[in-house]
C-alpha cells in the first residue's frame, strides 16, 4: 500500500491530493471522510508503542503510589506530620510543594501526598503527552510516512485523532491505576473519593497537554520545535503555579497544574477546579484540528525565514552545519535553565528557616554534608537543574537519528563526509551545548543566591558546582550513541537515564532510597558541590566512561546499515 501511494504522489508537492483518477475515486469527502483510517491508525500507533506507553505509565504508577506507602514509613505518627507542616509554610517550600491550604487542615499522609507529589509527578504525566502527540503527528510528517497516508483512504484528521485518542487514553488508564491503587490502599487519610480525584487530576493534566501539543505541532515543521514548544509551555505552567503558591494564589489559577493542585485531593475534595482543565484541553484539542487545514502535510504555519543566497564557509563543515541545527534547541534550555536557576536562588536567603525543623530534610541534608543548610540545600537542588540539562543532551543527541530517519544523513554521507565526522559533528555540539546550560543554571543560581544571602562567594561556588555534573551529561550522551550506533530503534530508551536520575537524586534523598540505586546512575558519582569537597577521581572516571560510550557508539554506527529512504 504505501509503495503505491508512494509512486501515485511521485512528482507532487506536500499536502496535495495525488494526481491520477484512483485516487481521486478513494479519497474521503465530508467530516465523516476527514476521519476515515482513524481506527486503523488507532492499532498502528499501539502497535508501535506497546512497549513505551506501558513502561510509561508503569513507571509513573509504581512510583506515585510507592511514594505514598514511604511516606507512611517516614513520618508514622501526627507529631511528625505537624512539625513538617509548620515548616512548609515558607515562601520556599509553598514554590517547591503546593498551596498553603494543604498545611491548614489535619496534614494526613493523603493531603502529603497531593501537596508534595501533584506538582512533580504531574510533569512527567504531561511529558507524556506531549512526547507521545508529536511522535504520532509530527514526526509522522517529518519522516514522510503521513504523506504517503494521506495519499490513501486517510482523512485530513485521522492522524491527530488516533494520536489523540491514543495519548488521553493512555492519561486516563495512568489515573485510574492510581485512583484504585491508592483507594485500595488502606493508608490513613487516603480514602476513595479523594483517589478518584488525585487519579482524575492527573488524567486532566495529561489531556491538557496533549492538546497543547496538538497546537504546537501544527505551528513548525520539525519535531523538536513542537516538543520545545510545548514544554516551554509546561515549565511556564509550573513557574506560574510556584509563583502564585508562594503569593496570593492569582497566578497559580493561570496555570494547569494549579487547577489539578486546587482540587485538594484527600483535604475537600473538589471537583470542580476541573472544569476548567477539561475546557482547556478540549479547546486545545479543537484549536489544533482548526490549526492542522490551514497548512501543507510537512509544513507548519510558521515559516523558517528564507536562508542566504550562498552559504557561510561555516554551515559547509560538519560542525558548523551541526551548530545550526542545534542552535535554537542550546539558547532555549540556556534560558530556561539560567531562569530555574534564579528562582531557586532567590529562595536561598529562606532555607535556614525553611528546613531548620524538618527532621527528614535535616537527615538528607546531614547526609549531604556542608557547613550550613544553604550549602547543603544548593546541592540538592543542583541536581534538578543537572537532570534538565541532562533531557538536553538526550534530545541533541537524538538529533542524529531523527536526522537519519528523515532521510537527510543519506545524501550528506554520499559526499566524502564519512560516518564518524558526522555522528561527531552532532555529539560534540551536544556535549558543549550540555556543558554551557550547566554553567548558564549555575549563574542564574549563584547570582540570585548571591542577592538573596549576602554572599557575593556564591557566583563562583554555584557555577562550579554545576559544572561539576558536565562528565555525568557526557555519559548520558555516550548512551545515546551506543544505543544509536548499535539498537538504533531503541534509542528512546535513552530517556531513562534523566528520568531515574531525578528520581533517586532529587525524590531519593528526601524519600531515603537506598545507596545502591543512586550508585546505579552516573550523576549519584559527581561530588555533591558546594557542601562536600570537589573529587576529581569520580570526574575523571565518568569523564573516561563517556569517551568508551562514544567510541563504541562510533564503532557501531559504522558497522550497521543506514536507514534510506
Amino acid at each position: 500500500m504505501a509503495a503505491q501511494a508512494g509512486q501515485a504522489t511521485a512528482g507532487a508537492p506536500a499536502g496535495t491530493a495525488p494526481a491520477g483518477p484512483s485516487a481521486e475515486g478513494t479519497r474521503p469527502h465530508g467530516p465523516r471522510g476527514s476521519l476515515a483510517g482513524t481506527g486503523v491508525l488507532i492499532r498502528f500507533a499501539l502497535r508501535r508503542d506497546r512497549v513505551r506507553i506501558p513502561a510509561w505509565i508503569a513507571a509513573l504508577a509504581l512510583v506515585g503510589l510507592s511514594t505514598v506507602g514511604k511516606l507512611e514509613g517516614l513520618y508514622p505518627d501526627a507529631a511528625d506530620r505537624a512539625s513538617v507542616a509548620k515548616t512548609m509554610g515558607s515562601p520556599a517550600a509553598l514554590a517547591m510543594t503546593g498551596p498553603r491550604h494543604y498545611l491548614e487542615g489535619g496534614y494526613n499522609l493523603g493531603a502529603m501526598l497531593s501537596h508534595q507529589v501533584i506538582g512533580f509527578y504531574g510533569v512527567l504525566a504531561a511529558l507524556m503527552s506531549v512526547l507521545t502527540v508529536v511522535r504520532h503527528t509530527r514526526a509522522e510528517e517529518e519522516s514522510g510516512r503521513a504523506e504517503l497516508l494521506r495519499s490513501t483512504v486517510v482523512g485530513r484528521h485521522a492522524a491527530l485523532t488516533a494520536a489523540l485518542t491514543v495519548t488521553v487514553g493512555a492519561s486516563l488508564l495512568l489515573g485510574g491505576l492510581l485512583a484504585l491503587g491508592l483507594g485500595s490502599s488502606g493508608i490513613e487519610g487516603v480514602n476513595w473519593e479523594g483517589s478518584l480525584l488525585y487519579g482524575a487530576a492527573f488524567a486532566g493534566l495529561g489531556a491538557v497537554f496533549a492538546g497543547v501539543a496538538a497546537i504546537t505541532v501544527q505551528i513548525t515543521g520539525h519535531t523538536r520545535g513542537a516538543s520545545g514548544m510545548a514544554l516551554g509551555v509546561l515549565g511556564l505552567a509550573y513557574v506560574l503555579r510556584a509563583a502564585g503558591d508562594v503569593g496570593d494564589g492569582t497566578l497559580s489559577w493561570l496555570s494547569p497544574i494549579g487547577w489539578a493542585q486546587r482540587s485538594y485531593p484527600f483535604v475537600d475534595d473538589l471537583w470542580w477546579p476541573l472544569l476548567p482543565m477539561a475546557a482547556t484541553a478540549l479547546v486545545a484539542c479543537g484549536a489544533g484540528y482548526v490549526l492542522s487545514v490551514r497548512r501543507d502535510v510537512g509544513e507548519g504555519l510558521r515559516n523558517p525565514r528564507p536562508g542566504r543566497r550562498t552559504a557561510s564557509a561555516a554551515l559547509t563543515r560538519p560542525f558548523g552545519f551541526a551548530l545550526r541545527l542545534h542552535r535554537g534547541t542550546v539558547a532555549g534550555f540556556g534560558t530556561a535553565l539560567f531562569l530555574l536557576g534564579t528562582m531557586y536562588g532567590s529562595l536561598l536567603g529562606d532555607v535556614d528557616d525553611m528546613l531548620k525543623d524538618v527532621h527528614v530534610m535535616d537527615e538528607a541534608l546531614a547526609k549531604t554534608g556542608g557547613s550550613s543548610f544553604v550549602e547543603s540545600f544548593a546541592s540538592i537542588v543542583m541536581i534538578v537543574n543537572a537532570v534538565i540539562a541532562a533531557v538536553y543532551v538526550v534530545m541533541a543527541a537524538l538529533r542524529s537519528r531523527s536526522e537519519e530517519s528523515a532521510g537527510r544523513a543519506e545524501p550528506l554521507l554520499a559526499t566524502g563526509l564519512s560516518r564518524t565526522r558526522w555522528v561527531w559533528s552532532h555529539l560534540s555540539v551536544t556535549l558543549a551545548g550540555g556543558t554551557f546550560t550547566l554553567l548558564l543554571a549555575g549563574l542564574g543560581f549563584g547570582i540570585a543566591g548571591a542577592a538573596s544571602t549576602g554572599d557575593g562567594g556564591l557566583v563562583l561556588s554555584l557555577a562550579g558546582a554545576a559544572l561539576a555534573y558536565a562528565p555525568a551529561l557526557w555519559v548520558t550522551a555516550g548512551v545515546v550513541a551506543v544505543l544509536f550506533g548499535w539498537l538504533p530503534r531503541f534509542t528512546a530508551a535513552a530517556w531513562a537515564v534523566p528520568a531515574y536520575a531525578f528520581l533517586v537524586g532529587y525524590l531519593g534523598q528526601i524519600l531515603q532510597f537506598p545507596d545502591w540505586m543512586n550508585d546505579l546512575s552516573p550523576f549519584g558519582h559527581v561530588p555533591q558541590l558546594p557542601a562536600k569537597d570537589l573529587d576529581w577521581m569520580p570526574l575523571a572516571v565518568l569523564t573516561a566512561v563517556a569517551a568508551v560510550l562514544i567510541a563504541v557508539g562510533l564503532a557501531g554506527f559504522r558497522r550497521r546499515d543506514l536507514e534510506t529512504k
